[in-house]
């Protein structure tokens, strides 16, 4: 593989597409929103310039990494003679079927088309296209550049070789795949989901304040970060929506969304994208005081 095509300049897609130019990818980042496209390339500069302040890399990896990465705001234009899509679109069911439609159309049935999904099936995204053993999730952690593992997922008509192909990829960007099955939330998620939405309810219940439960749970725990700041970078959008895909998937109360998450959510109190979650980020030194005070180094 030499092109692939990353769908979606957002947190995770820009990170995805960092990871694959920085190992010597070509990349085609495709996102509709030229805005977002150029506020995806920023974040990319910002979080090279950090590692080259550091050391990690030089200033010629640099220039290659952003030399390898090229935007397009139409998917049929991003996706010619790509040897792999990465989609890193938001979590929601809709929008990533229509996407692997287009991309049905657009692209070659030899294509291996991966999704970034944090938890919707990746049979039901299969089902969609022509060829669905080509269809193959690719859960990255977030910050990618920095975060080892990759959940590789298996839909149920996904073939050995797409896996096969997917796992050693992931290890040629550095990563470490892990390979598991087509359940709601998979592996990462169905264990995390709930114990953050049990720190939500915990809140909720009063048994105890922001800061006194992820103090607990960094301390006593040892997590490098207390769940509800964790719920706050990831996004309570996002972890509203895994649950509910899961709580779909299980017909499980365990899986029911805390109604405080429910409210955060449609008050527009995101977390770190929207400025306000569990903890205020609207103020950069309020902000950096928490990220010194919650987060292990």
């Amino acid at each position: 593989m030499k092109t692939i095509a990353v769908i979606g300049a957002g947190t995770m897609g820009n990170g995805i597409a960092h990871t694959f130019a920085q190992s010597g990818f070509t990349v085609k980042l495709i996102d509709v929103s030229e805005k977002s496209l150029d506020k995806g390339m920023a974040t990319i500069a910002a979080n090279l310039d950090r590692m080259l302040s550091k050391g990690t890399i030089t200033q010629e990896e640099v220039t290659k990494t952003i030399t390898n990465i090229i935007t397009y705001t139409d998917i049929k234009d991003g996706v010619v003679g790509v040897d792999l899509v990465v989609e890193a679109a938001t979590e929601n069911v809709e929008l990533k079927l229509n996407i692997f439609k287009q991309l049905n159309e657009a692209c070659s049935h030899n294509t291996i088309l991966a999704t970034n999904t944090s938890s919707i099936s990746i049979t039901q995204i299969g089902a969609v296209v022509a060829h669905p053993e080509r269809v193959i999730g690719m859960h990255f952690m977030n910050p990618v550049p920095i975060m080892k593992l990759v959940e590789i997922i298996r839909g149920y008509n996904t073939s050995d070789e797409v896996t096969k192909t997917i796992m050693g990829l992931s290890v040629k960007l550095g990563k470490v795949p892990v390979e598991v099955n087509d359940y709601p939330g998979f592996v990462a998620n169905r264990i995390l989901m709930p114990m953050l939405n049990e720190a939500i309810e915990t809140l909720y219940n009063k048994v105890a304040g922001v800061y006194e439960i992820d103090t607990v749970m960094k301390l006593g725990m040892g997590h490098p970060m207390g769940p509800l700041q964790l719920a706050d970078f990831i996004g309570l959008d996002v972890c509203l929506a895994i649950l509910n895909v899961m709580y779909d998937g299980f017909k499980n109360p365990k899986y029911a969304p805390c109604p405080l998450l429910v409210n955060m959510v449609r008050a527009g109190k995101l977390g770190v994208k929207s400025g306000e979650g569990f903890y205020d980020y609207s103020e950069s030194k309020k902000a950096e005081k928490i990220s010194k005070q919650f987060i292990l180094s």
